[in-house]
């Protein structure tokens, strides 16, 4: 038997096991292109492919550029039945394809006829083909979607395809409507203004303020940051009625134009702890919410750490029963890495803060997004992590299900899955608390850890030898989960702004590692910075020097 014949063999079996997503799931992927070779030739021509559809396209959808061009060349197959060319535009829509134009047309044609409706070549009537049309570039597809502006079965997709499609002519009624939705519908129709990045919003927006229940403040308070560049200071800890009372207030007067940017309210509360504030941040480091993903019915779920507008670190939904989990995207261009090296100078040996201190920083610290911020000057014992298993990502999942008694809870999952793509440095142990038992700790490089200089490594490794303590500078917060509604879990998550060759040789020489993290709090809802456990972590490692 030939290795066509046995990866087709193997997918046949795993498709007819009692439970053929566990089976698929476990299928050797080392040559996606072969498996999905198999995938086509089934879907071609098995009998059962009824029974089997649902699989074979989530799976081609899985197996990246190889999977890709099988969905493409499927759905262009004329002789597929309608519920067949559903699926694999699903699939398509997922995996956020460019398809055809043409193609999309004659599915939208074809999908009318089947519904005894007048055929038009420019109606879509599937949700998926209202995404597809979203997502192939095509402008020819901006009127029809904007007749479905007026149907509240489809208007929240049709404002997320024209954002996507650009289709800046209907930027107005998109805004105009804001008014006649709610929830996560409204949700989308503030999305799709910031896909569309028009100043035309703007006005729309600031009326709907003054107008709009307080539920949906949120909402446009993030669209017209989006929007003008500008970002007000709120007060800290404003929430409910209290928040929206303080977003109109910053909004009022239309005031959009951006104000330079302003490190204050100061306060020292010891050598190891202060606190201040940024009012109109530069934002060039910061968590935004990701563009939505085609086909999902949350506008905004996840998240990424993003320096100058690239994303480096997808870190997940805002939902705090799900897992948390951070995915490395892309490394960050040189300028980005550049600006916590302004606070050099007085890192060599820091061993306390002052007022004095974080105002000679304020330029740099400027640079970061709007906020109320701690900075805590720490002692963290640290661990170079390269090994998945080894990583508290993979660890803390074995010790719920050791907790629960249930060794089978990590399922078919292996410590790849939980794997954040990078080696990084973790505390060597959680951190005990109060009312969460144990906080994790993971510190994220933001450049390739094998681009590390040894000799700079070494020279640091000499000064903490001879009783220096040069400090790091991190950008984190505090993550607070409930995972699946059981396990309170904990996370210190930083992002290493400078002193990557620090860390290194601190790591290397068993010494606790000395780490400025600047940790911003949350606001609106929208991140949670973990007061309380910021608090736990000055107390475990506050600098005492």
């Amino acid at each position: 038997m030939g290795d066509h014949d046995t990866m087709q063999a193997h997918l046949r079996a795993a498709l007819c096991a009692d439970d053929p997503w566990t089976a698929l799931y476990a299928l050797n992927t080392d040559r996606p292109a072969a498996l999905a070779a198999a995938a086509e030739e089934l879907y071609r021509s098995d009998p059962d492919r009824d029974a089997f559809r649902p699989y074979l396209t989530s799976l081609l959808q899985g197996l990246g550029e190889a999977g890709a061009e099988v969905l493409l060349r499927l759905l262009a197959e004329p002789a597929f039945a309608a519920r067949d060319r559903q699926d694999l535009l699903r699939a398509a829509v997922t995996r956020g394809l460019r398809l055809p134009a043409a193609l999309l047309r004659s599915y939208a044609v074809e999908a009318l006829a089947a519904d005894g409706s007048e055929a038009r070549a420019d109606s879509p009537v599937a949700p998926a083909l209202v995404d597809a049309m979203g997502l192939s570039g095509d402008l020819s597809f901006a009127p029809r979607l904007g007749t479905l502006l007026e149907d509240p079965a489809a208007r929240a997709r049709a404002a997320l395809a024209l954002g996507r499609l650009g289709a800046r002519g209907w930027t107005a009624p998109i805004a105009a409507g804001l008014s006649e939705v709610s929830g996560l519908e409204h949700t989308a129709f503030a999305v799709a203004l910031e896909l569309l990045d028009d100043p035309v919003a703007v006005p729309y927006l600031l009326r709907w303020l003054a107008e709009s229940g307080e539920e949906r403040v949120h909402d446009v308070h993030l669209a017209l940051v989006r929007l003008t560049r500008r970002d007000p200071l709120l007060p800290e800890g404003a929430s409910g009625a209290a928040y929206a009372s303080a977003v109109r207030a910053a909004w009022a007067e239309s005031r959009t134009e951006r104000a330079p940017e302003v490190v204050r309210d100061l306060v020292v509360e010891s050598d190891a702890l202060a606190r201040f504030s940024v009012d109109e941040g530069a934002g060039r480091i910061r968590v935004a919410f990701d563009p939505p993903v085609p086909g999902s019915s949350w506008p905004r779920w996840n998240r990424s750490l993003t320096f100058d507008g690239k994303p480096l670190y997808q870190v997940g939904s805002v939902c705090d029963t799900c897992e948390l989990g951070l995915t490395l995207l892309d490394w960050p261009d040189q300028e980005a890495t550049r600006i916590a090296a302004r606070m050099r100078g007085r890192l060599a040996d820091l061993d306390r803060l002052d007022t004095a201190l974080l105002a000679e920083w304020s330029p740099v610290l400027g640079e970061l997004e709007t906020g109320h911020y701690r900075a805590l000057l720490l002692d963290l014992p640290l661990e170079e992590v390269s090994e998945p298993a080894d990583s508290w990502w993979y660890r803390r999942v074995t010790a719920r299900a050791r907790q629960d008694g249930d060794e089978d809870e990590c399922g078919e999952d292996t410590p790849e899955d939980f794997w954040p793509g990078v080696a990084h440095l973790q505390l060597t142990a959680p951190v005990a608390g109060g009312r969460v038992p144990f906080t994790y700790g993971a510190l994220m490089p933001s450049q390739p850890p094998e681009a590390l200089d040894p000799a700079t490594v070494a020279r640091h490794a000499a000064a903490i030898a001879a009783g220096k303590r040069p400090a790091a500078v991190v950008l984190g917060w505090i993550d607070d989960r409930y995972v699946r509604a059981q396990h309170e879990e904990r996370w210190l998550v930083g992002a290493v702004l400078d002193g990557h060759h620090r860390l290194a040789a601190y790591a290397a020489a068993g010494v606790p590692a000395r780490v400025l993290l600047l940790a911003r709090e949350g606001e609106g809802g929208v991140t949670d910075g973990g007061v309380e456990g910021l608090a736990e972590l000055a107390a475990a490692y506050g600098c005492r020097d």
